[in-house]
C-alpha cells in the first residue's frame, strides 16, 4: 500500500487543519470581541448571564436540610456497592444498571453545569468558565461513549475453548508464517523471542526474522537458531514497510506478528489459530503483557502493587470494541488472514500506527476482528520514562494522523456507526491530554487573576456534584475488571500530559513532520536520573500551585465573612489546588528513573534444585530467583560443605521438575531469613540449554496472570507512602543498614 497520495488525498491534512484553526480561532474572535466590548456580543453573554442567575427548576438544590441533600447519593452508593460485592466480575446485565446510573448521573450533572455555574459576569470570568466546561465536555464526552459501548462486551475464551478442539485434533491446522520485524534491538532480545515462537506447539509454521538494519550478527543468529532470514536494502515506512517486503516471499495461509522483544506461550497458536475456521474472521488480537515492570511502577518502587499501564485497554477497552466489531490490532501478538491482508493491499503504511490503520481496513471489507483477552506473550516494557515518552508519543502521532489518510475510520466507506463511534473515541481520547493540562492550570485563576470559573453553592455541590462524582468514583474500577484505580489513574495521566498536549497540536498542524522513532529496550542503568525535559512543565506548575493554594487559603480566611463569595466558588481553588499538588508530588518521582543494573528480567520461579559444586560436594535446595543469567538458591540441605569458604568455583545445577542441568560458576553466598542464599550465574550455556531455559522463564502456558490494582483507599495511602518515603530514600537506606548493623 502506498503512502504516496493523489492530488485530493494531499488536500486533506489542509481540510483538517483548516476545519481546526477556524474553530479555536473563531472562538478566540469571540471573545476579543466581547472583551473589546462590541454591543451584540456583550448583549448576548449578558442574557445568557442573566438565564444562569434564574436556572429552572430542576437545575436549583431543594431548600431543605443538608442531611436529605445527601439521601438519594447514599441511596445509590448502597445499591452500587451492592452490586460490585455481589458481582466481583461485572455480569452483562450488573453492567448495564451500573452504566445506566452513571450515564443518568453524567447527564444530569452536564445540564446542571450549563444552565446554573457559569460565571459571566465579566469577560475574563466567562472565559475561564466556558473554558472549564469544554475541558469538561472533552473528557465526558468521552466517558459517555465509552458508557454507551460498555453495554455489549464479549469475552472469547469459552469460544476459543471450542475452536482449538479442531487444531489440537490435527482437523483444522493452516499453515502458518510467524514474522519477527527487529530493527538495532539487542541480539539476546531476539534470541529469545526466536526461540519462544519455535517453541509453539504447532507444527505447520515457519519463522521469520525481518532484519532491517543487515547486521551479519542478527543473520548469523538466524542460521544458528534455524529460522528463516529476510532484509532488505532500504528501511522505506519503517516497521510497515519491512513486513511488506517480507509477504511476496512467504505463503502461509495465516500470518503471525510479534515484536522483536515478544516472547509467545507454547498454546499461542493452539489457542488463536481455530478461530480462523469462520472465514469471516480477519484477524486475532491478543493482550499485550510485559516480564518486566513498567518504568512508572518501578520508579515508585510499587512494581508488586501496581499493575502495568496497557492494562485498562487490554482488560476492559479491546473487550468493549470487540462487542461493537472495532477491535483494535495492537501491532505485536495477533495472527491474521493472508488473504485479507492481501484484499486490503498489505500494512498501512500511510502512518506511524501501521497496525491500527490496517485493523480498520479490514474492518471496512467486512472482515471479523476478534479480541481473546488471554495473555499469550509476555515483551519489555519501555526501560526508562523517557523512552515511555517515546513510545506513547509515536502511539499518538500515528493514531492523530488518522484525520488525514484514507484510512480515516470517520470517513472510510464500509465500517457501521457503531465502529465508527468506537474508533472516534479511541482519537478523542488523545485530546484528553489538553484537558488534564487545563484542570492544572485552572486553579491558578482563583489566586492569580480575579477569576472564579464555577459557580456553586455547597447545596447544589451535594445535589448534583457528589452524586455523579463518588457514584464514578466507586464503580470506577469495577468496570475496568480492577485493573486500575481512578486516583492511579489520575497519576498515569498526568506524568506526560505535556508533552502529550503539545504533540497533539503539532500532529494537527504538521501531521506527517516525524517519522517512526523505535523504543530503546535491553537497557541497563547503575543510578539514578531524573528526567529534566519531561518535569520542567510539571515543576512551573507545582511552584505556581504550591503559591496559589497559599493565596487560596488567605482568600477563604478573608471572604468567610461574605459566605455568599466563599460558597460561590473561592473555597474550590484551594480544595483543587491540594489534590493538583499531590498529584504533581507522584508524577515529578516518577520522572526520577530508578537504576535497574540488568537488562535481564528475573523471575520468582520456585523450583527443586540440586547443585554439584566442582571438587566439593552437592548442596540441594529450591530456586527463589532465576534469569537467563543466573539463579539465586535457598539452601535447604548443605551436608558437610562450608559455602562461606568458597570464593571461586564452577558447578552444575540441576532443575528436577524439568530435568534442565545448567552449568554456571559460584557467584555469592548470602545469609537469608530461612535459608542460606547461594548466588548462581550461568556460564556456556549450550544452545539446547538457552532453549530449555528460555522456554521454561517465558513459554509456560498460562505463566502470565492477570493482577489486581488497589482499591481506591489503597491506592491513596499508597500516594501518601510514596511521597513521605520515596523510592530513592527507601533504597538508599536499604544499603546503608547493612553497613550499620556490621559496624554494630
Amino acid at each position: 500500500m502506498t503512502s504516496i497520495f493523489p492530488q485530493q488525498q494531499r488536500l486533506r491534512p489542509q481540510l483538517a487543519t483548516l476545519i481546526m484553526l477556524s474553530l479555536v480561532g473563531g472562538a478566540g474572535l469571540v471573545m476579543t470581541a466581547w472583551f473589546a466590548g462590541h454591543g451584540t456580543i456583550t448583549a448576548i453573554f449578558e442574557q445568557l448571564y442573566a438565564l444562569q442567575q434564574q436556572p429552572p427548576a430542576w437545575a436549583i438544590a431543594p431548600m431543605i436540610l443538608g442531611e436529605y441533600l445527601l439521601c438519594w447519593t447514599v441511596i445509590l452508593m448502597l445499591l452500587v456497592l451492592a452490586i460490585t460485592r455481589i458481582w466481583p466480575t461485572p455480569a452483562p446485565w450488573p453492567r448495564r444498571v451500573v452504566v445506566s446510573i452513571l450515564a443518568v448521573l453524567t447527564l444530569r450533572y452536564l445540564l446542571w453545569r450549563s444552565v446554573s455555574t457559569l460565571n459571566l459576569s465579566s469577560p475574563l470570568n466567562g472565559v475561564f468558565s466556558l473554558g472549564l466546561l469544554g475541558l469538561e465536555l472533552l473528557i465526558l464526552t468521552s466517558g459517555m461513549i465509552q458508557l454507551l459501548l460498555m453495554l455489549q462486551i464479549k469475552d472469547r475464551r469459552r469460544v476459543a475453548d471450542q475452536v482449538s478442539e479442531a487444531v489440537v485434533q490435527g482437523n483444522y491446522q493452516p499453515t502458518v508464517d510467524v514474522l519477527i520485524p527487529t530493527y538495532e534491538e539487542p541480539l539476546f532480545i531476539l534470541k529469545r523471542t526466536v526461540i519462544g515462537c519455535q517453541a509453539m506447539t504447532y507444527a505447520p509454521k515457519t519463522i521469520y526474522l525481518l532484519d532491517d538494519t543487515r547486521r551479519s550478527e542478527v543473520k548469523a543468529l538466524a542460521a544458528t537458531l534455524g529460522c528463516k532470514y529476510l532484509t532488505r536494502p532500504h528501511n522505506h515506512h519503517a516497521k510497515a514497510g519491512n513486513l511488506n517486503h517480507a509477504l511476496p516471499q512467504i505463503q502461509g495461509e495465516l500470518v503471525v506478528i510479534f515484536d522483536a522483544d515478544f516472547v509467545p506461550t507454547q498454546n499461542f497458536l493452539t489457542r488463536t489459530v481455530g478461530f480462523f475456521q469462520d472465514p469471516q474472521v480477519g484477524l486475532v488480537q491478543t493482550p499485550q503483557s510485559f516480564y518486566n515492570p513498567d518504568p512508572i511502577a518501578r520508579n515508585l518502587g510499587l512494581e508488586q502493587r501496581l499493575t502495568p499501564e496497557e492494562e485498562v485497554f487490554y482488560r476492559q477497552v479491546q473487550r468493549v470494541r470487540d462487542g461493537v466489531g472495532a477491535v483494535v490490532c495492537a501491532g505485536t501478538s495477533f495472527v491474521v488472514r493472508r488473504a485479507a491482508l492481501d484484499q486490503v493491499g498489505g500494512f498501512v503504511t500511510e502512518s506511524l500506527s501501521e497496525d491500527f490503520f490496517t485493523g480498520i481496513q479490514l474492518a471496512a471489507q467486512g472482515y471479523r476482528l476478534v479480541y481473546l483477552n488471554e495473555k499469550l506473550s509476555a515483551g519489555l516494557a519501555a526501560d526508562n520514562i523517557a523512552a515511555h515518552a517515546v513510545q506513547r508519543l509515536r502511539w499518538e502521532r500515528g493514531t492523530l494522523q488518522a484525520f488525514f489518510i484514507p484510512s480515516n475510520p470517520l470517513s472510510i466507506p464500509g465500517l457501521t456507526p457503531i465502529q465508527r463511534l468506537a474508533y472516534f473515541e479511541g482519537l478523542l481520547h488523545w485530546f484528553s491530554s489538553i484537558a488534564r493540562v487545563g484542570f492544572l492550570i485552572m486553579p491558578l485563576a482563583y489566586s492569580f487573576l480575579p477569576v472564579i470559573p464555577l459557580q456553586a453553592t455547597t447545596a447544589e455541590l451535594l445535589y448534583f456534584f457528589l452524586p455523579f462524582y463518588l457514584v464514578q468514583f466507586s464503580v470506577f474500577s469495577w468496570l475496568n475488571y480492577r485493573s486500575r484505580s481512578a486516583l492511579l489513574s489520575d497519576v498515569y495521566a498526568l506524568v506526560l500530559a505535556f508533552p502529550l498536549a503539545i504533540t497533539l497540536f503539532q500532529v494537527m498542524l504538521r501531521p506527517f513532520s516525524q517519522g517512526f522513532q523505535v523504543t530503546p529496550k535491553g537497557t541497563a542503568s547503575d543510578r539514578y536520573q531524573f528526567q529534566w525535559q519531561l518535569a520542567w512543565p510539571l515543576i512551573l506548575v507545582f511552584v505556581l500551585t504550591a503559591l496559589s493554594l497559599w493565596i487560596n487559603l488567605a482568600q477563604c480566611l478573608v471572604t468567610m465573612a461574605d459566605p455568599l463569595t466563599h460558597l460561590k466558588g473561592i473555597g474550590l481553588g484551594w480544595i483543587w489546588s491540594s489534590y493538583n499538588l499531590l498529584m504533581l508530588g507522584i508524577a515529578l518521582l516518577i520522572l526520577l528513573d530508578a537504576p535497574h543494573p540488568s537488562p535481564y528480567p528475573w523471575f520468582n520461579l520456585q523450583r527443586i534444585a540440586r547443585v554439584e559444586i566442582e571438587g566439593m560436594g552437592t548442596v540441594w535446595g529450591v530456586t527463589q530467583t532465576i534469569s537467563e543469567e543466573g539463579a539465586n538458591i535457598a539452601l535447604t540441605n548443605l551436608g558437610n560443605l562450608d559455602l562461606t569458604s568458597i570464593t571461586s568455583a564452577d558447578l552444575r545445577l540441576t532443575l528436577l521438575d524439568e530435568a534442565i542441568t545448567l552449568p554456571g560458576q559460584f557467584h555469592g553466598f548470602q545469609t537469608g531469613e530461612d535459608f542460606p542464599i547461594l548466588e548462581v550465574s550461568f556460564t556456556g550455556l549450550s544452545l539446547d540449554q538457552d532453549r530449555q531455559l528460555i522456554e521454561l522463564l517465558f513459554c509456560r502456558p498460562g505463566q502470565w496472570k492477570s493482577r489486581c490494582a488497589p482499591n481506591e483507599l489503597q491506592s491513596l495511602w499508597l500516594i501518601f507512602q510514596t511521597l513521605l518515603r520515596p523510592r530513592i530514600i527507601v533504597d538508599r537506606q536499604a544499603k546503608i543498614r547493612p553497613v550499620l548493623v556490621r559496624q554494630l
